[in-house]
């Protein structure tokens, strides 16, 4: 109980306030009223428009309704920093008309150094910050004064916070935070949860669960699919097909927001517009490579009216409220029904009414997956990940953390950790390994006094050994890594060569001595990274071994891939799709098979003078990239010959000298292929070791920033690969191995749902030999992906025009099969 929470459930001049604007107190915000008298902490969960975020701050302006203390009151922690921006502008409204004594600032890594200090010696009432923020201001000495009357702590989105580093890092803020004001409430909010239960115990003290209040979402929102008169692509995710049906629609609109799912896209999609631009409509671009003034100003501009369209990432997916938007359109596949829920949230956001959407698959996979998100959204359904065990290299963060504030001792800190709902099952000894690192670096390390970070002192407690440990730590607080890049050095003689360009490192990392791959213009042998730098020779004689891999795609939901394979297993249901998509299906049907729900599908057939397998798991890229270099190892060692793999997120497609026939196909899509050829592959791949330098940054083994100064990747990558190196001959069961294992596994191989899907499917296989290409195979065989328009881009674009014209003739080629197969 909160002694002396509310005096009344609602004030009068809240009553009348909300009289002004039309508005009664609806049921669930007087439930959020009771629960807070009643000391009882909630998850509510509300459709877009439905007054959530008031609700949810609705208890604490009440409470402060007479205040005249000076003291931080409520907390608000919000995923992105646009959003606590969104919010204090939208907070301020009411407080302004009901002249209510209550102040709110904002405290976010944009925030200037001398407001920071004026908040930490005379705080607002409400303060609106990150989770990065929080930690930050929780590490100084004064952090008891700040929170230490803190009452209401508001988490805002808190479904994008489930299952990942960020998320567990605020629940270990959210520990921290019990111990400096024990009696504080946690209020969370969301639009878009699919375990409600599961949220609850993850946002609740020890792991108890808070209380939940669900309000039913009464205005389905109108979701339809583009019906372009021109010709759907097989691949590609830029959906330039549709550019002037999506600009006509923007034109047509009051004020439309237009998603995609990177930053790149977002870069070429805002260029594709503007050269259709006619009107010359004010059409804006947002996304969180841009400065902290160009975003402010597009937020400026939107929220005056001024615009007609915002081409955007996830930066706006979250709780930001323009209630004059019209129109949301996604460009490409949506990749989970929740994420989409959420942008689509974006339009109208109003409660009671019906958003607006649009959603523009980039080619005919996609088409599937829209259809399959409408349908789920039809039936109320939810996506989501799920909770997960903390990550184990933000512990040393966190410990530094709390010692940079006063010294501590570890058993005070293990009981704190436990308190945060991912680590209850984090056992003592993995704790003191972690401890340990956090003083010395541990056994192969603590010779060096850089890892000397913690301090014994005489009553037994801990501090920093010095002023740089406290310096270094809180310019580097977060989970956040950047991805970097690797200069493709063209290696000639010896080791001269020259640089020719960059290539991701998620593409780097996949290689092995020996593999090949194209780059600009002709193929290379993969020999190593070097300083930051991948080195190939020139090779000839056989196909690219790997193929490119593009970074930052969303994954595929598992929700929503086994909608699309309902989809495709019900043909009643096939009208609501595009014309031209339907005919693609009914193609596939009579020509070889549509994927079974309980079976996957593996199709083989002869193609430039190889044979090419199919196999359409709909398990998402990293699954299917994994399992690409798991089944081509198995078929080297089986004599079959494999020359290159290709991937998307409904398949995968193995190119390769010599055919498969049934016997061989038991063997590869087996369990066991995660075994000796998962283990032989991680060891020689580079790929532990790019792991274990997100791990090295995130513990703070080393950093990115120090002083005025940031380190390149390069420098970063030469320290921690040193350090790998290091503890892998000295010290091979450290702690930082571990977790860099366990890191790679999860993250970027998806491991857990690649080995679901092998033991789903095991023994349960359709094998089809076919003459030629199937219309469902051929997305996956070109793999038409790359669309980055380059320069004047003229020859990129031929060169895609070139890819679907082929696709095109492939389905001609299988049109006329069937036509001769008729009597």
């Amino acid at each position: 109980m909160v002694s002396g929470f509310l005096s009344a459930l609602l004030p009068a001049e809240f009553a009348a306030w909300f009289a002004s604007q039309g508005w009664a107190v609806r049921p669930y915000q007087q439930t959020m009223l009771e629960r807070a008298r009643d000391g009882q902490a909630t998850l509510l969960i509300a459709p877009t428009g439905a007054g959530k975020t008031l609700s949810g701050f609705l208890p604490a302006l009440v409470d402060m309704q007479h205040e005249t203390a000076e003291y931080l009151h409520t907390l608000y922690i919000s995923p992105l920093k646009a959003l606590t921006q969104d919010i204090h502008r939208n907070l301020l409204r009411p407080i302004e008309e009901m002249t209510l004594p209550i102040t709110v600032e904002t405290r976010t890594g944009d925030t200037p150094s001398h407001k920071r200090q004026r908040q930490r010696k005379r705080p607002p009432h409400i303060l609106l910050t990150t989770p990065e923020s929080l930690m930050l201001m929780l590490s100084y000495a004064d952090a008891p004064k700040i929170f230490g009357r803190l009452k209401y702590v508001i988490i805002d989105e808190v479904h994008s916070l489930i299952g990942n580093k960020r998320g567990d890092f605020t629940t270990l803020a959210l520990a921290r935070l019990q111990t400096l004001a024990p009696g504080y409430l946690r209020v969370g909010l969301s639009a878009t949860v699919a375990k409600p239960a599961l949220v609850a115990s993850w946002l609740g003290p020890t792991g108890e669960p808070v209380g939940l209040l669900e309000v039913a979402d009464t205005a389905k929102p109108n979701i339809a699919i583009l019906q372009s008169a021109q010709r759907m692509p097989f691949g590609g995710f830029m959906a330039k097909y549709a550019i002037a049906d999506i600009y006509q629609t923007i034109a047509k609109a009051g004020t439309t927001l237009v998603f995609v799912n990177t930053r790149a896209q977002a870069e070429l999609l805002f260029q594709l517009l503007w050269s259709e631009n006619s009107q010359v409509l004010p059409i804006a671009l947002y996304h969180g490579s841009l400065s902290k003034e160009q975003r402010r100003k597009t937020e400026e501009m939107m929220a005056s009216g001024k615009l007609r369209a915002i081409v955007t990432t996830s930066a706006l997916e979250l709780g930001i409220d323009w209630g004059d938007v019209d129109l949301v359109i996604q460009v490409g596949a949506p990749k989970g029904v929740s994420r989409l829920l959420q942008r689509i949230g974006r339009a109208n956001h109003r409660f009671d009414e019906a958003s607006q959407a649009l959603l523009v698959p980039a080619n005919r996979f996609e088409a599937l997956e829209c259809q399959a998100a409408i349908d789920a959204i039809a039936q109320g359904a939810r996506d989501g990940a799920s909770v997960q065990s903390g990550a184990m290299d933000i512990i040393p963060q966190f410990i530094i953390n709390c010692a940079c504030s006063a010294a501590v001792t570890p058993q005070e800190l293990y009981q704190q950790i436990l308190n945060a709902a991912p680590y209850q099952g984090l056992s003592e000894d993995e704790f003191n390994q972690l401890w340990q690192f956090s003083v010395d670096g541990g056994y192969a390390l603590q010779a060096y006094e850089r890892y000397q970070r913690l301090t014994e002192q005489d009553d037994g407690s801990y501090k920093p050994a010095s002023l740089r440990v406290v310096q270094r730590h809180r310019q580097n607080i977060g989970t956040i890594v950047e991805a970097g890049k690797l200069k493709v050095k063209r290696i000639r003689r010896g080791n001269q060569g020259k640089i020719i360009g960059e290539v991701e490192e998620y593409f780097a990392q996949q290689l092995t001595p020996g593999d090949t791959f194209l780059f600009a213009g002709e193929m290379l042998r993969f020999e190593g990274i070097r300083d930051m730098q991948l080195h190939a020779r020139p090779d000839k004689g056989k196909e690219p071994k790997i193929p490119s891999y593009v970074g930052g795609q969303l994954p595929l939901s598992t929700y929503l891939a086994d909608g699309v394979r309902r989809l495709l297993n019900q043909p009643g249901h096939w009208s609501a799709l595009p014309q031209q998509v339907q005919e693609w299906l009914a193609l596939q049907q009579a020509y070889s098979k549509i994927p079974a729900p309980d079976k996957v599908l593996i199709e083989q057939f002869p193609y430039r003078r190889a044979y090419y397998s199919l196999y359409y798991t709909f398990e998402g890229r990293k699954a299917n990239q994994t399992l690409g270099m798991l089944i081509t190892r198995r078929m080297e060692k089986l004599g079959l010959k494999p020359l290159s793999f290709s991937v998307t997120d409904y398949g995968l497609s193995v190119c390769a000298l010599k055919p498969l026939d049934e016997s061989h196909i038991a063997s590869l899509f087996q369990p066991d292929i995660l075994g000796d050829e998962l283990e032989d592959w991680m060891l020689n791949a580079p790929m532990l070791k790019r792991s274990f330098r997100q791990v090295a940054i995130v513990s703070g083994l080393t950093e990115q920033r120090y002083h005025s100064t940031r380190k390149t990747m390069k420098q970063v990558t030469f320290s921690t690969d040193l350090i790998y190196d290091t503890l892998r001959q000295y010290e091979p069961d450290h702690i930082l191995l571990k977790v860099a294992r366990e890191d790679a596994e999860r993250e970027l191989l998806d491991l857990r749902r690649l080995a679901d899907t092998l033991i789903r499917f095991v023994g349960k296989t359709d094998f089809i030999d076919l003459p030629k290409v199937s219309p469902m195979a051929i997305p996956i065989v070109l793999d038409v992906r790359s669309e980055q328009v380059k320069g004047a881009g003229e020859q990129a674009l031929l060169d895609q025009a070139a890819l679907y014209a082929e696709a095109e003739s492939m389905l001609d080629e299988v049109r006329e099969l069937l036509s001769s197969a008729q009597p």
